[in-house]
């Protein structure tokens, strides 16, 4: 029942019948209204709840028959759709809230009020008449629409999304281009093609700019992906190729083949010699895309390499040096790190950033760059005190010991919990530094209550593996910082791991903008523009579609990325209902009916691979552990195939795969190069290598057979509507939404999407659940299902909010790891140039040099007159560092020096002097081993000393933040802080590495002869040369 007294009307009675369910909705309508606008001001929530009141009263009078048969000048509010609405300040007291209203909300279909329908139009100057429709009425039995009328409402608030034309006009001179060179390179043999590459790199390296060469190189690409893949790429992907080209960000809808798109910039961008990343999010795309499209290149003559978990230095650096590399961000970020703590240049890897294309952009510089990349180190044992703190955690109560604030996502221990956490402990102070035991139970509290199991985490054996929350994927190797992995450890009473201490560290944000030029693509970055320009000066560029969009049971393992993709992309056959991750199979196109193409190949691969894959070092059994391993397996659920093979076809693929066994050995590949020789023999290519051509045969003979079902159920699946994506809650941020959507209606395919919400899903909880839950009570519709724009709506400004928090989160992390990556190049670059010098005699000299001027100033006051001069301490000093200068006296420095500045410039000479017979003495004994010696003490003092560095400005992060109770930027007080830390750590650095260098004493060792005796070669010292220094 729902009262509404409108301002001296008769209050009207309703009762909720099904016929009149319109009003209800309508109520629900208004709910959202007033939510929506009173998150702006006060005046807005005001004109917002005096519109609804009049706009129910209205509806009500309509729907009970009160509304008067007489013709009426004004017009309802209720209408279809809108064309505007302007809302301006005006004097107080000029309406209830201060505020005028003007404007139409109109359409044909415009249902006008009653005289006594308690809405005139004309009511404190609300709505002025429409002129020109004067005494139309509703129709006997017309029902109201209040959802569209409200739609109509809001119509002109929202601007329409950009559907790419801007860029297709902007392109269409360059496409034209493309498109006109297409009849030349169509009639080019393959050897003729590939020389044309050669041509474009020769005029790339002579001068010639990449824009020039850009109609050409795409061309030539086009027709390559004919001939090799079979696809040839569409305008559209053209468009894609050149906003990547520009540095750019191009948003390009699912099924639109951005993977096909890259290959574009990537082959015009490598002309120059300087070497592509082509960035993927897991090792299975970059696997797949190097595979797959990566046949491109290497038909046009191009090297490509692939980096993937578990390979050596030496691979490694070899697929660096390709001409495009596919790579993951983390094997990227990880690799650079390692680079910056590699002792000899054999262990480098990467060579100069050039170019980079990130696929799934948002996925890795939005999502992902809230946590750092961090290599680490063992350091102290695990304390018992982590186990003891996870008990006091489980005894302690919410809310009573404790609070928790899941938007921030930590803890706050009350007045009661510290008393019985110092009373359960025995201690006065729980912050007392020599125990620390806040953290500990801080932690231990933040692992009861934030972090879930087979939520945030799993457990498998004695470990604690970390998922991912964007992808749902468990994320090997990788530990949560600062105690809390123990924490959780502790919690789950599995083994505690060592505590660890941070070697290197990076962000996301730092590390990708050290490339010269950076592009991504992805479906969704249209919600995260600001960012993209602001942090990594990115402009997005909306790519239009090739066709119009139509849009109106799976356990995808988290463990297992390449079989969930199996799985989902499958998605598409008849009758399939596949329930997986909001993450799961990202990457993999979902074709309708089934994507045979995807199937044929995982037929042969599942007949090749057991037979020709060596087992690894984990599957010898008994090797390491005492108990038969698991073996890997191929195995595909049969269910996946759309039919059974003929006996021909089987026979034709048993055969083949026989061939491909005698040729290469039974079981004598490593998975990663016989997945190359499967790649490899299932491109369309030319051949000459009869094992290739056989398993070429057999994929193509499996591919026609299933085509033939695929085929046929895709117009079943088109007739029943195409594929229907069903999300169970809306996420925290509008992408991953948005990225579900995409699932749906690709390449002009029919589809649809639907979500289910609930008022305790997480972002209705954590940002706002209880207000609109105290709405839906007020107006008694807690039990209703509801359909509502207005709640779209509002639910979008919750993202948005939650989008904006955590942009907030990212962008701090930014601007503190700003300051840390200036000092970073810094370091880094130092310790490059020793790691790759021949000669550090230049850099010694200068280390020499600075130290005799830091000596000085910390013993000798140049204010003070020479008489008052401490030249003793100052000669204590300096022989301490180096016991070459043990003539120095105050006497010969008073002699030699009348004033301060003489003084430093007779110290810095014996420095320099001192460090030039440290160099004879030691090549005399062993030539070539000052310089190793020298590198040795500048890499190992840089990376102590920055280590501690990253510990010091760990505490000043944490402790600045108190200081914005000051009145004082933390950020400012942070830069200043770690500016001067960074001052004193350089000092250091150079003053450990001469000390080391003055007290260097090699010793000599002989090698010993297998009788005891000693050997020794008259000519020349033969032996090993042991380094200490003193």
């Amino acid at each position: 029942m729902l009262c509404c007294n409108n301002e001296g009307h008769k209050s009207t009675e309703l009762q909720f019948e099904p016929r009149e369910f319109c009003v209800r909705e309508l109520v629900v309508e208004l709910c959202w209204l007033l939510l929506f606008f009173s998150s702006y001001d006060c005046g807005t929530a005001a004109m917002a709840a005096h519109t609804m009141a009049a706009l129910v009263s209205s509806e009500l009078a309509n729907i009970s028959g009160h509304s008067s048969s007489s013709p009426t000048s004004s017009q309802s509010p209720l209408s279809r759709t809108s064309s505007t609405l302007t809302l301006s300040q005006s004097p107080s007291g000029a309406s209830p809230s201060g505020f005028s209203y003007s404007g139409r909300l109109s359409d044909s279909n415009t249902v006008p009020g009653g005289a006594n329908s308690g809405f005139t139009g004309r009511r404190r100057g609300f709505f002025p008449p429409r002129r020109g429709h004067e005494g139309r009425r509703r129709e006997a039995g017309t029902v109201c629409a209040p959802r569209a009328g409200l739609g109509g409402f809001l119509g002109g608030i929202f601007k329409g999304a950009d559907t790419g034309e801007a860029a297709r006009q902007m392109y269409s001179g360059q496409v034209a281009q493309v498109n006109a060179l297409e009849g030349e390179m169509l009639g080019l043999s393959d050897d003729e093609l590939r020389a044309r590459t050669s041509q474009l790199q020769s005029r790339s390296r002579g001068g010639e700019s990449l824009d020039s060469l850009l109609p050409e190189a795409f061309a030539i690409v086009r027709e390559a992906s004919k001939r090799v893949l079979g696809l040839r790429p569409f305008d559209v992907q053209l468009i894609g190729g050149m906003v990547l080209h520009k540095g750019q960000i191009a948003e390009m809808r699912t099924g639109e083949g951005k993977t096909l798109v890259a290959v574009l910039p990537a082959f015009l961008n490598c002309l120059t010699g300087q070497g592509v990343h082509v960035v993927t999010v897991n090792d299975y795309l970059a696997r797949r895309d190097c595979e797959w499209v990566g046949q491109v290149h290497r038909f046009l003559g191009l090297r490509v390499g692939l980096i993937q978990q578990g390979m050596t230095p030496e691979e490694r650096r070899t697929n660096y040096n390709c001409d495009i590399t596919y790579v993951t961000n983390s094997e990227l970020g990880f690799d650079f790190l390692r680079d910056n703590l590699a002792t000899n240049k054999e262990e480098l890897v990467l060579r100069g950033f050039n170019f980079c294309v990130i696929d799934e952009v948002d996925s890795i510089l939005i999502d992902e760059a809230r946590t750092p990349l961090i290599i680490s180190g063992s350091a102290e044992k695990p304390s018992e005190r982590y186990i003891k703190a996870a008990k006091i955690a489980s005894a302690f109560q919410r809310d009573y010991h404790y609070t928790v604030d899941e938007k921030q996502k930590s803890v706050l221990m009350s007045e009661i919990g510290y008393e019985a956490a110092e009373e359960i402990l025995n201690v006065t102070d729980l912050y007392d530094p020599r125990e620390q035991w806040a953290s500990y139970i801080i932690n231990a509290i933040k692992a009861k209550e934030l972090f879930l199991k087979d939520v945030n985490y799993i457990v498998r054996g004695q470990d604690v593996m970390i998922v991912d929350e964007f992808t749902g994927r468990v994320m090997q190797g990788r530990r949560w910082s600062d105690g809390l992995h123990q924490a959780v450890e502790a919690k789950e009473g599995v083994k505690i791991q060592n505590e660890t201490v941070t070697l290197a560290s990076i962000s996301y944000q730092n590390f990708f903008l050290q490339y010269p030029k950076l592009c991504g693509m992805t479906g969704t970055a249209a919600t995260e523009v600001d960012e993209f320009e602001k942090i990594y000066k990115l402009k997005v560029t909306v790519v239009p579609t090739n066709k119009p969009m139509i849009r109106k049971v799976l356990n995808a393992k988290p463990e297992n990325v390449e079989r969930e993709a199996e799985i989902v992309a499958q998605s598409g056959r008849l009758g399939a209902v596949t329930i997986a991750t909001n993450m799961a199979g990202r990457g993999t196109d979902i074709i309708l009916g089934g994507n045979a193409e995807f199937m044929a190949r995982l037929k042969l691969r599942e007949m090749l691979m057991p037979r020709v894959v060596r087992l690894s070092d984990e599957e010898i059994p008994f090797q390491k552990t005492k108990k038969l391993p698991t073996k890997k397996t191929w195995k595909v659920n049969p269910s996946l195939f759309p039919c059974e093979l003929s006996n021909d076809c089987a026979t034709l693929a048993e055969e083949a795969v026989e061939a491909a066994v005698n040729a290469w050995g039974e079981k004598a590949l490593p998975e990663l190069e016989a997945e190359d020789r499967l790649s490899y023999a299932c491109e369309r290519g030319p051949t000459e290598d009869p094992v290739v051509a056989q398993l070429r045969k057999a994929n193509l003979a499996i591919l026609s057979e299933y085509k033939t079902y695929t085929d046929e159920e895709k117009k079943k699946v088109v007739a029943a509507g195409g594929l229907h994506v069903v999300g169970t809650e809306r996420h925290e941020s509008r992408r991953i939404d948005n990225q579900l959507r995409g699932r749906s209606g690709r390449q002009g395919d029919p589809g649809s999407t639907r979500f289910f919400l609930s008022l305790e899903d997480n972002i209705f909880r954590i940002f706002g659940g209880d207000r609109i839950q105290g709405l839906m009570k007020a107006f008694r519709v807690e039990d209703l299902p509801i359909e509502s724009k207005m709640l779209t709506k509002s639910l979008d400004e919750a993202q948005k909010k939650v989008e904006s928090y955590f942009f907030d989160i990212r962008k701090q992390l930014f601007e503190y790891d700003e300051v840390l990556n200036s000092q970073r190049d810094r370091v880094y670059t130092e310790r490059r140039r020793a790691l790759e010098a021949t000669n550090l005699e230049a850099q010694m000299i200068e280390y020499a040099e600075l130290t005799m001027d830091d000596i000085l100033e910390a013993n000798v006051d140049s204010s003070l007159p020479q008489e008052e001069w401490n030249l003793e301490a100052l000669c204590a000093k300096v022989k301490q560092y180096c016991y070459l200068l043990e003539d120095l006296t105050p006497e010969l420095l008073n002699e030699k020096c009348p004033t301060y500045d003489s003084l430093g410039d007779y110290l810095r000479m014996r420095g320099r002097e001192a460090y030039v017979e440290k160099k004879r003495i030691v090549t005399e004994k062993a030539p070539g081993l000052m310089e190793e010696a020298e590198r040795y003490f500048v890499l190992s003092q840089t990376d102590n000393l920055w280590k501690e560095h990253l510990q010091a400005l760990k505490f000043v992060q944490q402790a600045v933040g108190l200081r914005g109770y000051a009145q004082r930027d933390p950020l400012i007080e942070y830069k200043l802080e770690g500016y001067n830390l960074f001052l004193e750590m350089m000092a250091q650095i150079r003053r450990n590495v001469i000390y080391s260098v003055y007290q260097f004493q090699p010793v000599m060792a002989t090698p010993t002869a297998a009788n005891g005796s000693s050997k020794k070669d008259s000519s020349q010292t033969k032996g090993k040369v042991s380094a200490t220094a003193s």
